[in-house]
């Protein structure tokens, strides 16, 4: 009797087609695998980095380059009462800053103001530079003129801090006097709220240090003295 075989080739058709299969398989499962690994290992690599991008890419034409800003200086410098200025560019805000006389008033700081925001015009036409249009963004500008640079409380003293304000959305510019209060009745309380505060933290420590001179003190008695 002989023995029945079984056809090769048949045997060499199924292991081909499962190693076809077994590729398919591992290419389809490796490839998130990977995408996902370079995603993750990325990601770590960047971070703490700063992404760097530009909000205002096909707006601000035409562009404040730093001779306009150079000029603005010069020409702010030439305006009476102006003991010292500087000009920055600040995330598409034209800032000018003016230090005039201690002694000054809010009245004189307006003034003062107002000139200014004259001669930026000389050098930055404010219908051009400073007004938006239908379909681009343009500069801010920001005036400011001050007597002290920051308040300190000093007895005496005469601090005044005005800021002229004009953004592309604006028609004209409008001034606000930013070292007076809007609601003086709102910046009183809050000034009391944080001198109680600060009273009643100062009250709670001393508190706490005089607990402990006395529990300091009552160890003490209570330690029977050498010799005894």
């Amino acid at each position: 009797m002989s023995e029945k075989k079984t056809p090769k080739k048949k045997i060499r058709t199924m292991s081909h087609w499962t190693a076809v299969v077994f590729w398919i398989c591992l290419i389809l499962i490796a490839t998130p695998v990977c995408v996902l690994g370079w995603i993750l290992l990325s990601s770590s690599m960047d971070t703490g980095k700063p992404i760097f991008g530009n909000r205002y890419e096909g707006d601000l034409d035409p562009a404040i380059t730093e001779k306009d800003m150079g000029a603005v200086e010069d020409a702010v410098k030439t305006v009476e009462g102006v003991n010292d200025t500087f000009v920055t560019m600040t995330s598409a805000t034209l800032r000018v800053y003016a230090d005039v006389a201690d002694d000054a008033k809010e009245e004189t700081c307006n003034a003062v103001a107002d000139q200014i925001y004259a001669k930026v015009a000389e050098v930055l036409d404010p219908s051009v530079y400073f007004t938006r249009t239908e379909s681009m963004k343009m500069y801010d500008m920001e005036i400011h003129v001050y007597t002290l640079p920051e308040r300190t409380d000093a007895e005496g003293e005469n601090f005044v801090y005005v800021i002229d304000t004009k953004t592309s959305n604006m028609t004209d510019p409008e001034k606000q006097t930013v070292s007076v209060a809007k609601d003086p009745a709102v910046a009183e309380q809050l000034r009391q709220n944080v001198i109680d505060r600060l009273a009643a933290e100062e009250a709670a420590e001393q508190a706490e240090q005089q607990g402990e001179s006395n529990e300091g003190n009552a160890e003490g008695e209570d330690t029977p003295a050498e010799g005894e």
